[in-house]
């Protein structure tokens, strides 16, 4: 493994906090609902927006897959809101994110998400494209609409090399 390599980790709600919020149903609040025929798994994640003439909307993002081991060369950030991603499909992802230094993404972090499993990436914090594993996927979005510049694109000149062990790829699927 060279010093540009990093090993995926499993998805957690601690490992992530720093992050963002984890969306999963288990330990969420549930409230049974439609007379008792549905349960409602209560606030997941908080949609965070600012900026002019801020809103919150929902939308399908497709996207493509991608092979391990993952080539990590371009970043992103949105100030203005957060940005919430919930798989639609069976396969394993990855996510990746970067604390900022001094306006620039500093070490990337991967994580391996369960197809269970979505995030709500906290404002201003860089991050990854969508990448699933396996095959190509739809993506349930909940983000920010709006004026103001709520995009910046970090490409990184010397990319990184993401790897997710075989045990832990094989617990995912």
């Amino acid at each position: 493994m060279s010093d540009r390599t990093l090993q995926a980790q499993p998805l957690t709600a601690f490992s992530f906090a720093a992050f963002g919020e984890v969306i999963e149903t288990p330990g969420a609040r549930q409230i049974a609902i439609n007379r008792g025929k549905c349960i409602r798994h209560h606030a997941l994640a908080t949609a965070q927006v600012s900026g002019p003439d801020p809103s919150v909307v929902i939308s399908i993002f497709s996207a493509s897959s991608y092979p391990l081991p993952h080539a990590l060369d371009l970043v992103e950030r949105h100030p203005l809101g957060s940005q919430a991603f919930y798989p639609l499909g069976s396969d394993p992802w990855l996510v990746t994110v970067c604390q900022d230094e001094n306006g620039v993404p500093g070490l990337p972090q991967s994580f391996l998400a369960a197809p269970d499993q979505g995030i709500n990436i906290f404002p201003n914090t860089w991050h990854g494209v969508l990448t699933p594993l396996g095959s190509a996927c739809d993506f349930l979005v909940v983000d920010r609409a709006g004026g103001g510049e709520n995009l910046e694109e970090f490409v990184i000149d010397e990319p990184w090399t993401i790897e997710v062990a075989e045990d832990l790829y094989a617990r995912f699927r």
